[in-house]
């Protein structure tokens, strides 16, 4: 019957995302195997969009796949790349889809160093394609109906997302065929012809006439609406707009045709007529307008029939009354699509190629809130544990609960028992022994390591330092005391971690002492022990007293109060909740991170009702504490008090502090114990660093003073001697200035060397450019002396000066000697300042400073010959 209306696709310039990319990941990440894998994601990023946009695209879903994935991985790196002018710098540049250009202008173009801009014109083609896969699909069975409603929908899905995000994804005015307007109107005309997908399938499927009628009636109205909105707008091709219009008359002319059918079954013949009337006008309208655009001749036959046999129906048997179209019941509507919401990702098959890659600022973040998170659990945790460190105080101090189940006064109670029979299975005194044993050497194992570390760096700051003082300014380059403030001020925390641990050490060891003997005590058999208790004749008449039992009511009231803690505590050290994806939320809505706020909502809301349970854990236990202490009050005043029977709770008491210290020491001693192997880790890296800035500095500073000695050795070891008067001025009775120029002596060099090239010929010196005093004298007398030498123009003079060697002359270096220059000699041979010898001070000149000069200020090293690689 017609035609489905497809969008072009947008066509962008090549960009390569991959070196702008690697360089930001170069500069933001450390190096190593993760800054790799990083660099090898860009290149692949970039050889994804090449695939997506750098080719032409078949209308086939592995093509849409391909772009879809592409849109997604943008999505994804968006809050992991600084994607602006000042930072990650790329320019993208796409051409609008409905401009054909002209052939003055040429087609509208928008470049923009912005990723919305790249994202939402990738979503357009995905809009744009999936029309154009739609538009493509058989729609004579049900597998081509239902491709063609997914895909409009779709499309219409992702029009509809430009529409709300474009102006803030752009923050400048777009292109028309993205702009606002144009994708909205785009939405609603995929949405029609999804709509008209449904009504087609209807109707291949046979489905009553009145919902036919209403899903016809639905799809009218949505083209409808988008005609409106582009009627007046000069924003698609112009051949949409009687594709539209006629799209209207037809959804509406077979929403009245099924309505007719529906007419007739109920028996009202006259509607009947009325409708397929008001349809038979409308497929006119088509013909008449649009029929370039739209074939309607089948639907137009099918009309005309059906309303030829209701009139003759009705005038030969009915005769019912044909209502005016006005009069007619308005025909329901039935929507059976929406635009599909642009969720991320996209593809099925998206697999995100930064998803190791975290961005500094959450990194930070994530390390911020990671620290405050322990604090917060370390806090919690050591309020419950000082707490049951005062519990088992409270309880040792009043003897309980072995005070109670000391019935004989001859045995050992069974929490004595217990006790022993727990530091026992611990190893007893000689865990504890091992333990701080081993602590002085993992001690000073990270004394050596961060020693050797600050060490590498005292050494290159003294070198840094030394040189600095020889070269002064010459030294170009940060003072090491600077650049190493931050590792100074790492080392220094480490110094006072480690001081702050030798303190604690010394702690547990004393409180190890205080109670050694007691513990060694603990781990004797029964029969040791036993004999090592006093025995004493306690009231065995107080052990069923309701005293005694309200005691053990509250101690085990009080022993469940500490499982509690234990599960509690275990619980809070369990919880593991990644910030990673919140801050990147955050990163990706804000364009950056108020940690402090997402952390500690965060923190409350995790850890919240872990809070409310310490705190009734510990109100718990000071009202059990406080109730025990009264019923001890009532319990030892009824108990019959002696010498011995006191000297025998004492004994206990001890104990039962022992086992509270040995548990105690047990546990502080291994958490030490992990405390320097994990400290040892973090010195090794921050080791590994120092070492790493020193290589770095040192390279950094043979290549400064290799560079520094070549441009020293370039500078003149002596001031510049002015040649005598008779060598630049002729004196009165010498021979005019215009003669032929005197030869210099040669100098007498050590060392056989090749001869030197020959010597060009002096350059022509205009007689304008020549002084007065430089002319030859007038006269017939003078007249041979000023005879220009042959090849010489005339007007030639000679130069005011002498002409210089046929050698290099150097600054400094003794004038010319009396010695015959030996045969082989080559003055080209050695650059300048950079002689093989020194010459003897015999062939000085008067006036001339002896040869070689006193050594330079601020030189590192004493003049010593130079001899450069050959």
């Amino acid at each position: 019957m017609t035609n489905f209306i497809s969008v072009q696709l947008k066509k962008a310039s090549e960009v390569d995302l991959a070196k702008p990319l690697c360089k930001f990941i170069q500069q933001s990440y450390p190096g190593g195997d993760a800054q790799a894998e990083h660099c090898r994601a860009a290149e692949e990023l970039s050889k994804l969009r090449k695939s997506a946009l750098g080719r032409p695209l078949d209308k086939h879903d592995a093509c849409l796949d391909t772009l879809l994935r592409y849109y997604d991985q943008l999505c994804s790196i968006e809050p992991k790349f600084p994607f602006s002018e000042n930072q990650v710098c790329v320019t993208f540049t796409w051409k609008d889809a409905f401009d054909k250009g002209s052939l003055f202008g040429g087609s509208v173009k928008l470049a923009l160093a912005s990723l919305g801009y790249e994202k939402t014109c990738v979503l357009f083609n995905c809009g744009a394609l999936a029309s154009q896969i739609a538009a493509e699909q058989n729609l004579d069975n049900d597998e081509g109906l239902k491709a063609a409603a997914k895909h409009y929908q779709f499309a219409s899905g992702a029009f509809q997302h430009i529409k709300d995000t474009v102006l803030s994804a752009l923050n400048r005015e777009p292109t028309v065929d993205i702009s606002p307007d144009t994708v909205g109107t785009l939405s609603l005309i995929m949405l029609a012809q999804a709509q008209e997908v449904f009504f087609l399938k209807a109707t291949r499927d046979k489905m009553k006439d009145g919902i036919i009628a209403k899903l016809a009636n639905q799809a009218a109205d949505y083209y409808g609406d988008a005609y409106k909105q582009c009627q007046y707008k000069d924003t698609l091709p112009k051949e949409v707009f009687p594709v539209l219009a006629a799209k209207h008359c037809i959804m509406q002319a077979n929403a009245e045709y099924h309505q007719s059918i529906l007419a007739k079954q109920q028996k009202k013949f006259g509607e009947e007529i009325g409708r397929l009337q008001h349809a038979a006008d409308l497929v006119k309208t088509v013909v008449s307008r649009y029929d370039e655009y739209i074939n309607v001749k089948d639907l137009v036959d099918k009309i005309n029939r059906a309303l030829t046999a209701a009139k003759k129906d009705n005038d030969f048997i009915y005769h019912d009354r044909v209502p005016d179209l006005k009069d007619l019941e308005p025909i329901g509507k039935a929507s059976l699509v929406k635009s599909t919401p642009v969720v991320v990702p996209l593809s099925q098959k998206f697999m995100d190629l930064f998803e190791k890659m975290v961005p500094l600022q959450v990194q930070h973040s994530v390390s911020v809130y990671n620290q405050r998170k322990a604090d917060l659990v370390n806090r919690l945790i050591a309020q419950m544990r000082e707490a049951t460190t005062l519990a088992n105080g409270v309880l040792a101090s009043l003897n309980l609960p072995a005070a109670i189940e000391d019935v004989s006064g001859d045995t050992v109670p069974q929490s004595i028992l217990n006790k022993s029979k727990s530091v026992i299975e611990q190893g007893g005194i000689q865990t504890v022994d091992q333990l701080i044993k081993d602590l002085p050497e993992l001690l000073q194992r990270n004394k050596e390591i961060l020693d050797e570390s600050l060490r590498l760096l005292d050494e290159e700051e003294t070198t840094d330092d030394e040189l600095r003082t020889k070269f002064k300014e010459r030294w170009q380059r940060t003072p090491s005391i600077e650049l190493y403030k931050p590792l100074r001020a790492e080392g220094a925390n480490f110094h006072c971690i480690l001081n702050k641990a030798v303190q604690a050490d010394g702690q547990v060891r004393e409180c190890y002492q205080s109670h050694r003997d007691t513990i060694a005590l603990l781990c004797k058999p029964e029969a040791e022990l036993n004999a090592a208790i006093p025995s004493a004749n306690p009231a065995k008449t107080l052990q069923g007293s309701e005293v005694v039992n309200v005691l053990r009511t509250l101690l085990a009231g009080l022993d469940e109060v500490k499982k509690e803690r234990e599960q509690l505590e275990d619980d809070m050290k369990a919880v593991n909740f990644d910030m990673t994806s919140k801050f990147l939320a955050a990163l990706a809505q804000d364009g950056a991170i108020n940690e402090e706020a997402i952390s500690v909502t965060e923190l409350d809301r995790v850890y919240g009702s872990y809070t409310q349970k310490v705190q009734e854990s510990l109100k718990k236990q000071e009202e059990l504490l406080k109730n025990i202490q009264n019923a001890h009050q009532d319990f030892s005043k009824m108990k019959q008090s002696n010498n011995e029977s006191n000297l025998r709770e004492e004994v206990l008491k001890n104990l039962a502090v022992a086992n509270d210290k040995f548990v105690e020491l047990v546990a502080n001693l291994k958490e030490g114990t992990k405390f320097y192997n994990e400290l040892t880790e973090i010195l090794l890296k921050f080791q590994n660093k120092c070492s790493d800035i020193v290589f770095a500095r040192k390279t950094e500073r043979d290549e400064l003073l290799k560079d520094l000695q070549q441009s020293i050795a370039r500078e003149p070891s002596a001031p510049s001697i002015p040649l005598p008067t008779y060598q630049t001025t002729p004196s009165g009775g010498s021979k005019p200035a215009a003669s032929s120029t005197p030869t210099p002596a040669p100098r007498t060099m050590v060392g056989a060397k090749p001869q030197p090239p020959a010597r060009p010929p002096p350059p022509v010196i205009s007689a304008a450019s020549s002084s007065p005093s430089a002319s030859a004298p007038s006269g017939p007398a003078a007249a041979p002396a000023v005879a220009p030498a042959p090849g010489v123009g005339a007007s030639s003079t000679a130069p005011s000066q002498a002409q210089g060697p046929p050698y290099p002359t150097y600054p400094g270096f003794p004038g010319y000697c009396q010695m015959p220059m030996p045969v082989g000699y080559n003055p080209y041979m050695y650059g300048q300042y950079n002689l093989p010898y020194v010459p003897s001070p015999v062939f000085q000149n008067p006036g001339q400073p002896p040869y070689p000069t006193p050594q330079q200020p601020g030189y590192p090293f004493p003049q010593q010959p130079y001899y450069p690689q050959q």
